[in-house]
């Protein structure tokens, strides 16, 4: 089983952009999203991937990611449940681990996610410059749960 480790924040500026080695245009959707179990379908630059997370304690939680056929993801995201997220994603080296900087579009233009994926619950690691406010387990900021009317 994978187990995914991570931490989120919120970013206080915009030079994460000039930091980054890399972008991804990435759109998602999610097929679920019950807390217990959450589908999501992305499509990233030009592959496609389905992923399935389970409950976790709010920084680590079970995870499974398949990539999939490009054509079926782009079937999949027109069976998610609305809406379908789109973000381009900056990737960040700060001292030896990689961030990602999740830049949200359409309604949730302005919205600015830091996340840094993490070996152990253990593991320390300094802050970059841009990283504000931690919401790690704060389910506002969960993938699945924003863009959300309710």
């Amino acid at each position: 089983m994978g187990v995914e480790i991570e931490h989120k924040y919120l970013v206080t500026d915009d030079s994460y952009r000039q930091l980054a080695c890399g972008t991804s245009e990435i759109r998602q959707g999610f097929l679920s999203r019950m807390p217990e179990r959450v589908v999501r379908v992305r499509v990233r630059d030009d592959k496609g991937y389905i992923t399935i997370k389970g409950t976790g304690d709010g920084t680590a939680h079970p995870e499974f990611e398949y990539e999939i056929p490009l054509d079926d993801a782009m079937q999949m995201l027109a069976l998610c449940e609305p809406p379908v997220i789109e973000k381009t994603r900056y990737i960040v080296m700060h001292e030896g681990n990689r961030w990602e900087v999740d830049e949200f579009h359409g309604d949730l233009q302005g919205l600015v996610i830091a996340e840094l994926e993490v070996p152990d619950k253990d593991y320390r690691f300094p802050l970059p410059p841009f990283v504000g406010k931690e919401v790690t387990g704060d389910p506002r900021y969960y993938n699945a749960q924003l863009g959300i009317v309710r």
